[in-house]
């Protein structure tokens, strides 16, 4: 029997979306959470972290639509690149996230593999861009 990616792309779609719903209600949940690394040349960081957390909800949302998906998907991929400064001063900075759970100081490893896991975040969006 032969597996094909192709037959998990619809399914991965629904995680992909569930995801970034989740993600994008955490930046309402938690929002002094997602603050701390919001770059600080960077102004009002926490109209900025509502604002990706609405853009997620809506990416998510989205990319459950047949119809929208594809604008999603690209949606999404705008969304990475928009947010990739937060991930570069996250690693470079050395931030500690107050008040995350399990504490709030990541290991180097984690800073700088959210680097290369944003490429990936988007190509798998750019699946779904036909």
């Amino acid at each position: 029997m032969r597996v094909s990616l192709r037959q998990f792309k619809q399914p991965l779609c629904y995680v992909m979306a569930l995801l970034y719903v989740v993600a994008g209600s955490l930046h309402f949940v938690v929002p002094d959470l997602y603050v701390q690394i919001v770059p600080p040349v960077l102004p009002a960081p926490l109209a900025l972290v509502y604002l990706s957390g609405v853009a997620e909800i809506a990416v998510g949302l989205g990319l459950l639509v047949p119809r929208t998906r594809s604008y999603a998907a690209w949606a999404t991929i705008a969304l990475l690149v928009a947010i990739f400064p937060a991930n570069i001063y996250m690693a470079v900075s050395m931030v500690s996230i107050e008040g995350a759970p399990g504490g709030g100081d990541p290991s180097v490893l984690a800073r700088w593999a959210r680097l290369p896991l944003q490429g990936v975040l988007i190509l798998w969006a750019y699946w779904y861009t036909d």
